[in-house]
């Protein structure tokens, strides 16, 4: 990784920033960003972000104590405010708004020269593998307390 040390975005403050271009793949017959794409890039952001805390999926998968462990997304709200199309490059803007027992709720937007494109809310879920919900432990935790902001 340190061969590349932005591929995974970088942190500002309490906010992760991960930029995505827009490729072909990524649009439609309109030639702009196909809706499901935008969840997609939002899944590289959630994902980075917590690498760049120093916790990676698969540490979460094998921990030395305990279930194996994943993050699942429980809900999703999203609001499409404008569209994106190819060639653009794209910032995903991740925050985590609240840590609950084993959730939590990050606030996302993906922009486009500072203007909000797309606003989702999202409520993950660290489960077991068998899917039994399991409490943050503190590894997890204390990488993200710093990071708690609660939504404007």
């Amino acid at each position: 990784m340190s061969d590349w040390p932005d591929l995974a975005g970088r942190i500002e403050g309490d906010t992760h920033i991960l930029p995505v271009r827009v490729y072909f793949e990524d649009t439609d017959f309109t030639g702009l960003v196909y809706h499901a794409n935008f969840l997609k890039f939002c899944e590289r952001g959630r994902s980075d972000f917590i690498r760049n805390l120093g916790i990676d999926h698969r540490s979460l998968e094998n921990p030395e104590q305990g279930d194996p462990a994943v993050f699942v997304v429980r809900r999703i709200e999203v609001d499409y405010l404008k569209p994106a199309a190819i060639d653009e490059v794209l910032e995903i803007v991740t925050r985590c708004a609240k840590i609950g027992g084993a959730k939590l709720i990050l606030i996302q937007e993906v922009r486009r020269d500072g203007v909000a494109l797309a606003r989702l809310k999202v409520s993950v879920v660290l489960v077991s593998k068998a899917g039994k919900p399991q409490r943050l432990g503190r590894l997890v935790r204390d990488a993200l307390e710093m990071f708690v902001k609660a939504p404007d």
